[in-house]
């Protein structure tokens, strides 16, 4: 669907994403009318009209993890309002009023959507319904305790006197806000905890959802920009005359990240791209290739690096002697591959500057264009649409600073677009790293010492967000942090930047960490002869949550009977982003390498599940992320340049090849763990785990490519 914009619109806002659901704008009519007098809105989170619609604010970009659903849910339940009522519309960028109350910043990452914001969204819902009721019992005049609360509507039973929400909207206004009002138990919730249908789902397959790439607004110009094949390379010089000469072509300009071809729509703009003369310098990064990065990597493993952790004596435990197991895994550079390719339009006046971006960073987008244009932040305006995949790469803002910098520059609104080619090749890729590890076994066969160094670049040291001569947590996490219980553990990591954009892909550090120590793990199992569950249950006392996910998921996935003829099971377990994940994967192996995974069996601890459908369609969809990088996700290099550059060669994995999934959940009854990530890190090494069931070859470096195996 094609979304246009009045001019009227384009500098205020006023655009409908569908009934009942506003994406990046607000809804003209009803809810205009209803922000100035005989609205109720005791927070940013909720207002109510005088016809009873509650239009909850949803903060969290939605980009397939169900947030307006999710949102709303937990706000509704507090509020108790009626669910055919409630209306969502997405958060402005404005930092000051929709921050994430824990980091600080309008920026979504981490799954941190739920559990970074319930205590506050509950508070919001249960103070607005405190009001409405204290409302209702004024004007009545009886008691507080007196009335109580039904989906929409005070209730004084003793008389059988009613009244909407709607009708209190102008008294409650009048009244404090309580900072502290009493939140449900968990026996009164009427939506948290119970499967809800997402709100955006009719949305999107009506056509009616809108993606980043769906906006126009008038006399809007598309671009596309030429960038330096290499990393940190940078323009010499560039001949735009073959490519002002193409038919619809009007700018070309030259923009931070290379040259922008500004067009009436896109084929012009790319036409005029490949028409462009451009010569680069680029740089020291043209020298580097995959093969150089291995043997760097391993080279540098032969050294002591940073230390990490370091409990017990592990090195002293490792020279006594006895049972001393070692092994190296690697991991590859991923891209994040989103299936809408980046983009965002932008429209810069003297004045102001609005921009329409499928971003996970709200605030960082404001600030950037800011700074770019010489606004005062006040003055951009930021309308977050529906995010086409998020997976980490749309918490960088290089996409917003091409569109505002193009616009600027021509002095049009612009959207900027950009090819599957670019974005394959132009990412902030997951880390490639190289580990080592070494382990020395009691007689009894459990792990007297466990040593592990890590060798690779670090994302938050690359964009300082971590110092430079400490330890990056998001290259450490997980393997730092093994939950079993070992006497003597010793971690380092050494820091290593070939200067090729690294960037937080979903589920971080713990998508190669929960590779590299389960695998190992599964390792020492075989080596004391132990069967891989009872191996990792025995060493689990210390971490009871670890161990409930791992015992549901075997149990759930028959672990201990034959599998079907064929085939082989693999176990791992892993904690994440607040959540706790088991799988069991079940695998057949073809002669000629070719690996076929026919169930994942999965557990989760995810503590109070708001959604238990969504979190099962996280866990699904982590599964299909999770086993595309697995078995085909590599990036390579050569003379700095990303050797892959479409689908043809960074592969997705298709309908065919997608297993059955289950997913059980646990109800620990904590606090709220993230739900996107935690279902990526354990797939791969149970999958790995099943092959070597099978095959009895460790697969040691990813991904599960035919050459792969065969060198495992």
């Amino acid at each position: 669907m094609t979304v246009r914009v009045s001019r009227r619109a384009l500098l205020g806002g006023g655009l409908a994403a569908g009934a009942g659901l506003a994406v990046g704008f607000r809804l003209p009519g009803r809810t205009a009318r209803a922000q100035g007098a005989g609205v109720f809105a005791p927070s940013q989170w909720l207002r109510i009209d005088r016809d009873g619609l509650v239009t909850i604010t949803n903060s969290v970009p939605e980009m397939g993890q169900g947030a307006l659903t999710t949102t709303a849910m937990i706000i509704a339940d507090e509020l108790d309002a009626d669910w055919g009522s409630i209306r969502v519309e997405q958060a402005p960028a404005d930092p000051r009023r929709y921050a994430n109350p824990v980091t600080g910043r309008q920026s979504y990452g981490g799954s941190r959507g739920v559990r970074d914001h319930i205590q506050m969204w509950r508070r919001a819902g249960a103070a607005a319904r405190e009001m409405l009721k204290r409302a209702a019992a004024e004007a009545w005049g009886v008691p507080l305790e007196a009335v109580e609360t039904e989906p929409g509507v005070v209730v004084h039973r003793p008389s059988g006197r009613r009244l909407p929400y709607g009708q209190l909207v102008d008294r409650a206004r009048e009244l404090p806000v309580p900072q502290a009002p009493r939140l449900k138990t968990p026996d009164q919730f009427r939506y948290i905890g119970k499967m809800v249908h997402r709100r955006d789902a009719p949305e999107k397959v009506n056509g009616r959802g809108i993606y980043g790439v769906d906006v126009q607004v008038p006399g809007m110009l598309v671009a596309s920009i030429e960038r330096c094949p290499v990393f940190g390379g940078t323009l010499k010089s560039f001949d735009a005359t073959a490519a002002k000469a193409v038919p619809g072509v009007r700018h070309v300009v030259q923009v931070s990240h290379g040259v922008a071809v500004v067009a009436d729509g896109f084929w012009q703009a790319v036409q005029g791209r490949k028409a462009l003369r451009v010569d680069w310098d680029e740089g020291p990064v043209a020298r580097v290739s995959s093969p150089l990065i291995s043997r760097g990597y391993a080279a540098l493993a032969t050294r002591p690096g940073r230390v990490a952790r370091d409990d017990g004596a592990a090195e002293r435990a490792l020279a006594a002697g006895g049972r001393v197991h070692e092994a190296v895994y690697e991991v590859p550079f991923l891209d994040h591959a989103c299936m809408e390719p980046m983009n965002a339009t932008a429209h810069v006046t003297p004045e102001a500057c609005v921009v329409w971006a499928p971003t996970q960073n709200p605030g960082g987008s404001q600030a950037v264009a800011a700074r770019l244009t010489g606004l005062p932040p006040a003055k951009v305006t930021v309308h977050t649409t529906l995010l086409g995949g998020g997976f980490g790469r749309r918490g960088e803002v290089d996409f917003v600073v091409d569109a505002v910098e193009t616009s600027k520059a021509v002095g049009a609104p612009v959207k900027l677009m950009w090819t599957r080619e670019d974005d394959i090749t132009h990412g902030f890729y997951r880390p490639s790293t190289y580990n080592v590890f070494r382990a020395a076994l009691d007689a009894d066969g459990r792990p007297a010492a466990w040593w592990n160094r890590i060798v690779g670049p670090g994302i938050l040291i690359q964009k300082g967000m971590a110092p430079a001569g400490g330890v990056d947590g998001a290259a450490v996490a997980g393997a730092r942090d093994i939950p079993y219980t070992i006497p003597n553990v010793r971690v380092e990591w050494t820091l290593k930047d070939f200067g090729i954009p690294v960037g937080f892909w979903r589920s971080v550090g713990a998508s190669q960490n929960a590779f590299i120590t389960e695998s190992f793990v599964d390792e020492l199992a075989h080596l004391a002869g132990k069967d891989p569950f009872e191996y990792r249950r025995a060493l689990l006392g210390g971490s009871p949550r670890h161990k409930g996910v791992l015992e549901l998921a075997a149990a759930r996935a028959d672990w201990g009977t034959p599998p079907p003829s064929g085939r082989a099971r693999g176990i791992a377990v892993a904690f994440s982003y607040g959540s706790y994940v088991a799988h069991v994967a079940e695998v057949s192996l073809a002669p000629a390498g070719v690996v076929r995974v026919h169930r994942l069996v999965a557990a989760i601890d995810c503590g109070i599940a708001v959604n238990p459908d969504q979190v099962r369609a996280q866990m699904e969809g982590g599964a299909v992320y999770a086993l595309t990088a697995a078995l085909y996700g590599e990036i390579t290099l050569e003379r700095g340049r990303v050797q892959q550059s479409n689908f043809h060669d960074y592969p997705m994995l298709r309908i065919d090849g997608m297993p059955v999934v289950e997913v059980h959940i646990l109800d620990s009854g904590a606090a709220p763990g993230g739900l996107g990530e935690p279902g990526v890190p354990t797939v791969a090494p149970a999958v790995c785990h099943a092959i070597f069931a099978l095959a009895g070859r460790r697969v040691r470096r990813l991904p599960l490519t035919r050459e792969g195996l065969a060198k495992a």
